[in-house]
């Protein structure tokens, strides 16, 4: 759910971290990435509900229950919200294509700002010439020359689009966007000049990666990414505390055992908790989105422990790997030493909250090119690890495809003796025939106990979780 009115109109379950909004307006321009389904789109949500001034006289409906609410700050409801999401920019290997798609979806946008505020504006849509930039260069004049209200403009995946681009081997057709004067480049300059002239009071970007941000270079260079800020690291996903809490509301609501609490709260520990996202971080974040998945199958079917565990929304699709080592022999090598070993080597020096493409390619940056992209999280200063149950899974599934395991034919017999029978031996034989048979012999010679471990799991995963709850061993 990442509709703020809606979650308060119908009194659904919050986790409260309205008191960010305090350390956000410490920036002009916060520029914060984090993996996918991290509830990025959400606090885009909470920040237009926040900052319009249409929505002053529901100010206490909306915040009265939050921290931000019974301490708000001045900037509150006094501004034009203009927002846009990125991830609705349909992408092509043609660049008029894109720009097309680009303007259209910026339309929809304008439209809406247009009509939420037509009281004080009183423009039309047709009046907007065709372009991005030149429809948002005209209409922020018109805010201007009018001494409207400052404008709250809010980018929610700014890179969705750019970054498939980089999936998909289209660098010359990246570079076009970025560089030079192209429509990205000049719709980002239109809001850097705007912010410089007070037009635009504030801008809020989301986003995975700081790659494109970067290669617009001075487009919008005044952008502060905060990414790696301690101050707000907690400001997405749940610690924790929060979850406890969280928990505690639902589980009083239904009024469901504490028995099976223990059961959900070890079950969301294993599969969505491990985000280490600094490496002398505090604690670990769950991935709130994930989470939250599993607790609404939790509450649908009335208490019932869900036997999905994996919203395949965050699948990472392994051409991301295949892209970032440089072809499946180069990923197959990264995906081995993962599951082989468990960890991958980083030098955190390294680390920066800014880097371009090429940076972001180059095989020494792939463990924080991975870490970026939610894949692994810090163990500790020397390497990066799984953060949970859910990615080790997933890699799992990516060795399957590499290296062509069938999983999905000739188990189901074991499987189901192992129901009658409880051998855990036969199962283990019957998996060492199956899928230990499959692994050829250069990726067999380099094996060990952490790579049965994880495969195993995987299997059982598969096929026995309406049967049993799987954890982490610690």
């Amino acid at each position: 759910m990442a509709n703020y009115e809606k979650i308060v109109r119908d009194n659904f379950y919050f986790v409260d971290k309205t008191r960010f909004i305090r350390e956000l307006e410490k920036y002009e321009i916060p520029v914060f990435l984090r993996p996918r389904r991290f509830g990025k789109s959400l606090w885009c949500s909470i920040l237009e509900c926040y900052y319009d001034i249409n929505r002053k006289d529901r100010f206490e409906a909306l915040f009265g229950h939050t921290d931000i609410g019974r301490n708000p700050t001045p900037a509150r409801n006094s501004q034009m919200v203009m927002r846009f999401d990125f991830s609705k920019v349909e992408v092509s290997s043609d660049y008029l294509a894109i720009q097309e798609f680009f303007c259209r979806e910026c339309r929809n946008s304008f439209s809406t700002f247009l009509c939420d505020y037509a009281d004080l504006i009183g423009m039309d849509l047709d009046r907007l010439p065709p372009g991005a930039a030149s429809a948002i260069s005209v209409l922020l004049t018109e805010v201007k020359n009018k001494r409207l209200p400052p404008v709250n403009i809010i980018i929610d995946e700014y890179d969705n689009f750019t970054n498939q681009l980089l999936t998909t081997h289209q660098d010359v057709l990246y570079k076009e966007l970025t560089t030079g004067d192209s429509f990205l480049r000049t719709f980002f300059k239109v809001i850097k000049a705007a912010v410089g002239e007070g037009t635009v009071a504030r801008v809020f970007v989301t986003g995975v990666l700081p790659v494109t941000m970067d290669d617009l270079t001075s487009g919008f260079n005044i952008g502060q990414i905060i990414t790696l800020e301690p101050h707000v690291l907690e400001m997405m996903g749940f610690t924790q505390a929060e979850m406890n809490h969280y928990l505690d509301d639902i589980f009083t609501d239904h009024g469901w055992s504490d028995t099976l609490k223990q059961r959900v709260r070890d079950d969301l520990r294993s599969h969505y908790n491990g985000y280490r996202l600094l490496p002398d971080a505090r604690e670990t974040l769950y991935n709130s989105t994930i989470a939250n998945f599993y607790l609404n199958r939790l509450v649908i079917d009335e208490g019932s422990i869900p036997t999905e565990t994996i919203d395949h929304n965050l699948r990472t699709d392994i051409n991301w790997l295949r892209r970032l080592c440089g072809g499946d022999k180069e990923a197959r090598e990264l995906v081995e030493t993962l599951m082989f070993d468990g960890t991958l080597p980083v030098d955190t020096s390294m680390l920066s909250s800014k880097f371009n493409m090429k940076q972001f390619f180059e095989k020494q940056f792939f463990p924080l090119s991975m870490y970026y992209l939610g894949m692994l999280t810090f163990r500790d200063r020397f390497s990066l690890e799984f953060p949970n149950l859910t990615m080790k899974k997933i890699f799992t599934e990516y060795f399957n495809e590499l290296e062509h395991i069938e999983v999905s034919l000739g188990y189901t017999g074991m499987f189901q003796q192992f129901l009658k029978d409880h051998d855990w031996s036969a199962l283990f034989a019957g998996y060492w025939t199956q899928y230990v048979g499959q692994i050829p012999a250069q990726a067999f010679d380099k094996v060990n106990e952490n790579f049965f471990r994880t495969t195993f799991f995987e299997l059982c995963k598969r096929y026995l979780s309406p049967d049993f709850m799987f954890a982490i061993e610690v």
